[in-house]
């Protein structure tokens, strides 16, 4: 029993839905994850002798950021073999080996697929820019220079300075939407569709589960390269040529969808097959709901609702909970609080003081969401991010934009495992990046020693989500939400659920719409029925 919180023994479900409706995710990002040979960088076989560990949390299925063969300019997402796995990370026979064990786990596995774009050392980027008339001459996006020989459009790359590289092979500038070792792929071509379903199909014979589809939105562009409007100003701190823009025309074409299709139909032909998009920009709701449209497109998707938030507020999560109403018409949506890419939430969210607290009243809050909760490796021990010195900084993205962007490599550190290890268990050499001090504190292993741990707590959490079907698959209803508080009722119909809790340091009235009487399935930091004390939460199973 954990002295903060009680959890209430779960009774068995019947299962009628695919897995993957309201399963529980666990992202691993192979670098940081374990390393198995010394190299100071986290490997296939490091994740495979972990799979225990992330089994025994009680999620459905794992999905593990890029292994592919990559010059590592952008870690991974920069790939140049859709069918290798990169030496670093191992083989594809430590790769089978994995999937094997997560199957006798009980596991599924997710991996990412990067349709966007290559590396610039992909064979295909290298025989495009060799001519304008070869086979794979359009096979990423190619203009001439304006009169002045200036770029084709004023577009401008996420990570810094315009998205035209001028190319003297071809005479002509190549599109890069995010780093120029990421030449666009130009996802118009039937034939640049078809490579990237045969790479799909490589995995799926292999037996992965599914695909998360990195910057999903970014795959095709308008053909006229029209000029980005100006953005409208809104107050925010710019810290990129690309915050000056709309995004109307680099990204976002509407013939993204009918490739969507063909990805589905695909991975049908396979069975019970997960597909999940990364969206992300201003009109990432409505290109979500578009992607997942109907039984013939993606099965979900996640945006960036909490990802980039500076506060996690009631308001927040109902206006996220209502973007996805349980009517028939809408997809399914899948949560992150943090990842690879975003800060950890905890050190956005909270004061330093209150992080134990918090992070307590987040993970309720994460797996009562309608929806798939994913838990990025280290939340469940309540990882904070690492304040990385300009000097060890690995991410392009902050070292191009130091130090006005907040880098993505302070959610990148190695996963801690054992507190009185220097480099915390992670490897026996020297990490590729600090894991920071305070996060040793937070080790695998000293939470596995202490009952009231935010470790044991997520376990039950998970293992509570797993076996209540109104958790599951229930719809969901604010019943309250102020500054302060929120509450709402998960219900499928046969179960109901009231989830509530407090988003602050001072106890707050208990809310209105909600009985002081029920049997409590989850209580964290001393709720109880009718009273909700600072960062209060509890899930009540209420009476028929």
């Amino acid at each position: 029993m954990n002295s903060l919180s009680r959890i209430q023994a779960p009774a068995a479900q019947s299962v009628t839905h695919p897995w993957w409706r309201g399963a529980s995710i666990y992202q691993i990002y192979p670098r940081s994850f374990m390393d198995s040979n010394g190299d100071g960088i986290g490997d296939l076989p490091g994740i495979t002798a972990k799979l225990d560990y992330v089994a025994a949390l009680g999620v459905d299925a794992i999905w593990i950021s890029p292994f592919f063969t990559s010059p590592m300019k952008d870690f991974g997402y920069d790939v140049a073999d859709y069918c290798g796995v990169d030496l670093i990370f191992g083989t594809l026979a430590d790769f089978d080996a994995l999937v094997a064990r997560a199957h006798a786990l009980g596991l599924k596995v997710l991996i990412d697929q990067v349709y966007a774009h290559t590396s610039d050392e992909h064979p295909w980027f290298a025989e495009s820019r060799q001519s304008r008339c070869g086979a794979r001459s359009d096979w990423y996006v190619w203009a001439d220079a304006k009169p002045d020989g200036s770029p084709p459009s004023n577009w401008q790359s996420v990570f810094g300075g315009p998205a035209w590289t001028w190319d003297a092979r071809r005479g002509q500038y190549y599109l890069h939407n995010f780093l120029p070792e990421q030449p666009q792929l130009n996802c118009h071509v039937p034939a640049v569709q078809d490579a990237l379903l045969d790479a799909a199909r490589f995995w799926l014979e292999r037996g992965v589960d599914g695909f998360r589809l990195d910057a999903l939105n970014f795959a095709m562009h308008n053909p006229d390269l029209t000029d980005n409007p100006p953005a409208p100003e809104d107050g925010k701190v710019r810290t990129r040529p690309f915050d000056f823009q709309l995004h109307l025309h680099n990204q976002s074409h509407a013939a993204i969808p009918a490739f969507i299709e063909r990805i589905r139909a695909l991975c049908d032909s396979y069975g019970a097959v997960f597909t999940m998009a990364e969206v992300g920009g201003a009109n990432a709701l409505a290109e979500m709901h578009a992607y997942t449209q109907g039984q013939a497109r993606l099965n979900s998707a996640y945006g960036f609702d909490f990802l980039y938030a500076d506060r996690l507020t009631p308001a927040l999560v109902a206006q996220a909970q209502a973007c996805w109403p349980c009517d028939g018409e809408h997809g399914w949506p899948s949560w992150a609080f943090e990842n690879h890419d975003a800060p950890r939430a905890l050190s956005r969210w909270c004061a330093a003081d209150q992080r134990d607290s918090f992070a307590r009243m987040k993970a309720v809050l994460l797996t009562s969401l309608r929806g798939n909760p994913i838990v990025y490796q280290g939340e469940e021990l309540g990882l904070t991010q690492v304040d990385i010195p300009f000097e060890r900084l690995q991410d392009p993205e902050a070292i191009a934009n130091w130090p006005l962007t907040l880098s993505r490599d302070g959610a990148r550190t190695p996963l801690p495992w054992v507190a009185q290890d220097e480099h915390g268990g992670f490897t026996a050499g020297s990490p590729w990046l600090p894991l920071g001090e305070d996060n040793l504190a937070r080790a695998v292993d000293r939470q596995e020693q202490d009952p009231s741990a935010l470790l044991h707590l997520t376990r039950q959490l998970l293992g509570l989500r797993r076996e209540n079907a109104a958790l599951r698959w229930g719809g969901y209803a604010v019943l309250h939400a102020d500054e302060c508080s929120l509450a709402a009722r998960r219900s499928d119909g046969k179960q109901s659920i009231a989830c509530v809790f407090n988003f602050t340091s001072q106890p707050v009235p208990w809310p209105d719409g909600v009985g002081r009487a029920g049997k409590i399935l989850a209580s964290v930091n001393g709720a109880d029925l009718g009273t909700l004390p600072p960062f209060g939460a509890l899930l009540i199973e209420e009476q028929a």
